[in-house]
């Protein structure tokens, strides 16, 4: 990525620096220059969540100073206290300090359209060869080495999101244990961690109160899935379900697969089993926000309108906890009890993706070659802690090796 020159020119203004309230200083940036970084971002910002707000850090705080530190630390908290994509919503709330509302909009939409453009061309090559055996086996090794990715990432979100707490490790095994017995994520599990570990930490004096179709185009293509074509009953069902997951998931990225799984494949049947797994290998193979999963699940079902539907209910509910909630966020953050709830329900996330993880890897190790690819996948990533391997190239040399074995066959 592009960095500001540190040698001023004589041909060349010097950049205009600024005083924030926080006494710290920043760059004059223009809301077009914080655009184009997103949208640069969202194309070749790999690693997931915790990797694109390390970037963001870096690029935007350390080196550019476009962003004061106060704001970026400000940002992170809303974040982290909101249901939704954490990078996004960072992203988002990095948009509304530089430009209000139309900063927030065309910030979000620069961070999240690459990859789901990237989604979108996956996807039509997926519902056009799916059925071939070389794509077949290309899945095969992929869908082995996702199920090591996550774990991997279970591991990693362990001592970050509940340290040496027992309330929260507590909340975590049973999160976890539902999960893998149900093979499905509850909500009411969600809300209850939250309310439970709220009430232990900041117990309250009294009980609070908690609150928290149109004609269509007949261009078919644009809204067949997997299942043929769908109507826009179909469109306004996968907006709201999609809705409810970027209203009601906590945590990372990966926090939103529990829930996704246990509404396509479970409860709707949108998806098989094996379709699923190979959504959540898409999203860890392109840029961007690890949610943008949901527009090739949309693409499966209702086609490309299905994919900008699904898309619009996820990162809906997140710009606008985020537009709304950022002018009164100081005094939000000073909770006690918001905090000790919002840690209660990322305990509990945490848990279903641990619980997600052995559902999906009865499903991924199907043979012997399957479970070497998936442990040989772990250690290497488990190994890779000082030089980190990218979990694309990962996942790439997993398809190629699963093509190689059971490409040429059929399942």
């Amino acid at each position: 990525m592009s960095q500001p020159s540190r040698v001023s020119m004589q041909t060349t203004a010097e950049p205009k620096v600024l005083a924030t309230g926080a006494g710290e200083s920043i760059v004059h940036s223009s809301l077009w220059d914080l655009c184009r970084y997103f949208l640069r971002l969202g194309t070749f910002g790999f690693g997931g969540p915790i990797a694109l707000v390390g970037y963001m850090q870096k690029d935007l705080v350390e080196e550019r100073r476009w962003i004061s530190k106060h704001d970026y630390v400000e940002g992170l908290a809303l974040a982290q206290l909101l249901p939704g994509p954490l990078a996004a919503q960072l992203a988002i709330f990095i948009g509304w300090v530089r430009g209000k509302l139309l900063g927030a909009t065309l910030v979000g939409l620069a961070f999240v359209l690459p990859s789901f453009l990237m989604v979108l061309a996956i996807s039509a090559v997926y519902l056009r060869y799916g059925g071939l055996p070389w794509m077949q086996g290309a899945f095969y090794g992929i869908g082995a080495a996702v199920i090591a990715i996550i774990a991997r990432s279970v591991q990693k979100l362990l001592p970050l999101t509940l340290a040496k707490d027992r309330v929260l490790w507590a909340v975590f095994s049973i999160s976890a244990i539902v999960t893998a017995w149900t093979e499905s994520e509850l909500v009411w599990v969600f809300a209850l961690s939250g309310v439970v570990t709220a009430l232990i930490k900041a117990p309250p004096r009294r009980m609070p109160a908690l609150f928290f179709a149109a004609p269509w185009s007949d261009w078919t293509w644009i809204t067949s899935g997997i299942h043929g074509q769908s109507g826009a009953g179909s469109l306004w069902k996968i907006c709201w379900f999609f809705a409810e997951a970027g209203t009601f998931v906590f945590g990372s990225g990966l926090a939103i697969v529990p829930f996704l799984y246990g509404g396509t494949v479970e409860r709707f049947h949108w998806l098989t089993e094996r379709q699923f797994l190979d959504a959540v290998a898409v999203a860890m193979i392109t840029p961007g926000p690890v949610v943008i999963t949901v527009a090739f699940i949309g693409y499966l079902v209702s086609g490309p309108a299905g994919a900008v539907f699904a898309a619009i209910g996820t990162f809906l509910p997140c710009y606008l906890f985020t537009v709304l909630l950022a002018p009164y966020f100081r005094r939000l953050s000073k909770s006690v009890r918001v905090k000790a709830f919002v840690d209660g329900v990322t305990a509990a996330a945490t848990g279903a993706i641990a619980g997600a993880a052995f559902v999906l890897g009865k499903r991924a190790f199907i043979d012997v070659p399957s479970v070497v690819i998936g442990l040989v996948t772990l250690g290497v990533l488990v190994a890779s802690k000082k030089r980190k391997i990218p979990e694309p190239l990962v996942i790439l040399v997993a398809g190629v090796i699963g093509f190689v074995i059971h490409g040429t066959r059929q399942p």
